[in-house]
């Protein structure tokens, strides 16, 4: 179980639970929360959303597949980390929204899980302040297509990497120095 469920599927579900978050949002939320070493549990939306209300997603549904693949990627050695942002073929600009959504969402979910002051490297501290400034851009720093097509690859790229990052300092790093201790 590697691959993310589809955009739509995750809307869809999203909305029969009556959350208020695009596909962007919940993927980044949940990433930033188990980044930061939140638990990995099925009613993962209440916890990540902050809204204890809200339902858990239905066992084997889109929500429910989100969160283990998520969870499963962000311990990979290989890396295989994925963002889920909007459909595929999606506007430049839509796309854009999407991953500043994602990484305003991931800082929220992050700072849910870490608290006031997680202990970070100092690239980890790095990739965060640079997180933060991307959470506040919108698709209207965009210009040209050509060249806001190979920015936007390569945000995404720093963005999954810092998503990494920051889960090797909070998560993989403490369970590396407890198996040594």
């Amino acid at each position: 179980m590697s691959e993310l469920p589809e955009v739509v599927a995750v809307q869809e579900e999203s909305q029969r639970l009556g959350l208020a978050a695009s596909a962007a949002e919940l993927h980044g939320g949940l990433c930033g929360w188990l980044a930061a070493g939140g638990e990995d549990v099925p009613e993962w939306p209440a916890r990540v959303l902050s809204d204890d209300s809200l339902p858990a997603p239905a066992p084997g549904g889109a929500l429910d597949r989100l969160r283990q693949v998520s969870a499963s990627q962000l311990g990979d050695r290989d890396f295989a980390f994925e963002l889920l942002l909007a459909e595929e073929g999606a506007p430049l600009a839509v796309r854009a929204d999407a991953l500043f959504e994602w990484c305003r969402a991931f800082l929220g979910g992050f700072g849910l899980a870490a608290g006031a002051r997680p202990q970070l490297s100092e690239e980890g501290e790095e990739a965060l302040q640079d997180l933060a400034r991307l959470a506040q851009a919108s698709s209207g720093d965009f210009d040209s297509a050509d060249e806001d097509e190979s920015a936007l690859a390569e945000i995404e790229e720093f963005v999954r990497v810092a998503a990494l990052l920051l889960h090797g300092d909070c998560v993989l790093g403490p369970r590396y120095r407890q198996r040594l201790n």
